[in-house]
């Protein structure tokens, strides 16, 4: 069947199910049926899209029900060309046939060798597929530079031309989420300084809280990158070439004959603001790195709402949810022929696409239109790495300057009667009260975030808007209420496995009231005289939109 054909009969599904918006010809208050919400989650959950991965049939079916479903309630495209999709084309990297290995050798010029997949791990390269580099090696502590938070790891140092030794992780004391940004671009900082390559080594603290065990396990995963214009692998660290991860034997001789050795190092980094000075090596490293690549395309979806306020529909809130999840396990040995490895991502993430779209119907239902205009963005490849989510934040539907806030919703658990609910980053600008005083009169309250260490704020689809300079903030349902037990039992068995599929107890009437709580945020977000603001002096907020007017902090 021709995707026109499908679009259109799934449109017309879309029409029957959608709930009426008006009773006796009477405007009603927006309803959210527990039996819709059902609905489009059971659909997008289904074994034959197969776990919609990115680039499967499983997700163009999947995003050709979403944009039907757009259709049908009147929404406009904001796709390419008119459309209402955003085509993207990915890059998979894989390793190639011969493993990529690293050779070290000592100041007496002995040298030893190691295997990818043994004591370490080496990280390939997008954009050149074979790699052969050898190069002294200078210790640069965190390999973290950061004015706002008064980090300077390279001070003094010279890594031109040479390959540096981080510490994973950041300083204990720090400020987590801020601290986690500050980690995530330690590859853009020693390419700033000249460096060619990033070797990482663990902590005391990082070894417990990631054991090599668990990287190993995952070593041979293939990468994904966007493609820009240019033809190549989008890459934000360009002239680091090559990366690996050591384990203990591989990192010892790295520091063999140096002027401090790894003990002290790890024994300085694991105090409260214990940060290790950085220095020279005696040492060098040769490391190899094969690769394979293939390309795919995957889109993402989107819609506009147009507002009704002659000034404020210029400016755009944004509601999005990933469509993407993982596709089907690979068999494993002494599986049985009728082992089940369809990962249907019922709760990641159709049930956020359930509650966008629950909330795209009653704002294209209402009397009156919101005030400020709504995008609904349904991303691919969050999985891979928040490419869509990227991609569409530096190429979005209108000027990144005219979007002013962002609302993210990934893996609602509805497995309770939720009671409360976390928006991550909340703290950060206007958006934590917006959220709280939206959802208090439904009885539900705005939790702080329950989890901090996970630094969950730089971790989903939000975070691109964030980093192009939008407020923004993931919503899930929170700890109380035994929410905290249900998000325990899940992240530790269904999450990114089989069993997050229609068997599990969802509870229906939770997915209605996710659905009303974001309605409701929507409309305060799009409906204010104010748009969401930074608060002044936020880290985020300064580095990202350091021109955008603030707001004073409560």
């Amino acid at each position: 069947m021709k995707p026109t054909s499908v679009a259109g009969a799934l449109a017309a599904f879309a029409l029957l199910a959608s709930p009426l918006a008006t009773v006796a010809g009477t405007p009603a208050a927006p309803a959210f049926a527990p039996e819709s919400f059902r609905a489009t989650v059971s659909f997008l959950a289904d074994d034959l899209l197969e776990g919609r991965d990115t680039g499967s049939r499983g997700h163009e079916i999947a995003a050709r029900y979403v944009a039907s479903r757009f259709e049908a309630l009147g929404l406009k495209p904001g796709g390419d060309d008119g459309g209402w999709f955003q085509r993207i084309t990915f890059q998979q990297t894989d390793p190639g046939a011969t493993p990529g290995s690293v050779a070290i050798t000592a100041p007496n010029g002995k040298t030893q060798n190691w295997t990818h997949g043994t004591d370490v791990l080496v990280g390939l390269n997008p954009n050149e597929p074979a790699l052969d580099i050898a190069a002294p090696l200078v210790f640069v502590g965190y390999g973290i530079e950061n004015a706002k938070l008064g980090i300077d790891d390279y001070a003094g140092l010279d890594v031109k031309g040479k390959i540096v030794v981080t510490l994973r992780g950041f300083p204990q004391g720090l400020p987590s989420e801020e601290a986690a940004h500050a980690s995530a671009t330690k590859a853009q900082a020693a390419d700033r300084h000249g460096a060619i390559g990033m070797v990482s080594i663990g902590t005391l603290l990082s070894m417990k809280t990631r054991p090599w065990a668990q990287s190993v396990h995952f070593a041979d995963e293939p990468s994904f990158a966007w493609v820009g214009a240019d033809g190549k692998a989008f890459d934000e660290a360009p002239g680091i070439r090559i990366t690996a991860s050591l384990n203990e034997p591989a990192a010892q001789a790295l520091f063999e004959g140096a002027s401090q050795g790894l003990a002290t190092i790890r024994a300085i980094a694991d105090q409260p603001g214990g940060r290790p000075k950085g220095f020279a090596l005696k040492t060098r490293i040769r490391i190899q790195s094969q690769s394979v690549t293939k390309r795919v395309t995957s889109p993402n979806v989107v819609a506009i709402l147009p507002g009704s306020d002659p000034a404020l529909k210029a400016e755009y809130v944004v509601l999005s949810a990933h469509l993407d999840h993982i596709g089907i396990t690979p068999p494993k040995p002494g599986d049985k022929p009728d082992t089940d490895r369809i990962n249907n991502g019922a709760l990641d993430n159709a049930a956020g696409i359930a509650t966008m779209l629950e909330v795209a119907r009653a704002a294209a239902e209402a009397p009156v239109a919101p005030r400020r205009s709504l995008i609904f963005l349904a991303s691919t490849a969050e999985e891979k790495g928040l490419l869509g989510a990227d991609y569409y934040a530096r190429h979005p539907s209108v000027p990144i300057k005219a979007i002013v806030g962002n609302v993210d919703l990934d893996m609602p658990l509805l497995l309770y009667r939720f009671t409360d609910v976390t928006a991550f980053g909340a703290d950060h600008s206007t958006l934590g009260p917006i959220v709280a005083k939206a959802v208090a009169p439904m009885g539900v309250t705005l939790s702080p975030d329950p989890m901090p260490a996970q630094t969950i704020f730089v971790r989903s689809d939000h975070y691109m808007f964030v980093k192009q300079g939008v407020p923004a903030v993931f919503l899930a349902t929170g700890f109380a209420n035994g929410g905290e037990k249900h998000w325990e039992k899940f992240l530790g068995g269904a999450y990114h496995h089989p069993d997050d599929d229609m068997a599990q107890k969802i509870d229906w009437e939770a997915g209605a009231r996710f659905a009303d709580a974001n309605y409701r945020i929507m409309r305060a977000m799009a409906d204010a005289d104010t748009p969401p603001l930074w608060y002044a002096k936020d880290f985020f907020g300064d580095t990202f939109a350091p021109d955008a007017k603030k707001a004073k902090r409560p």
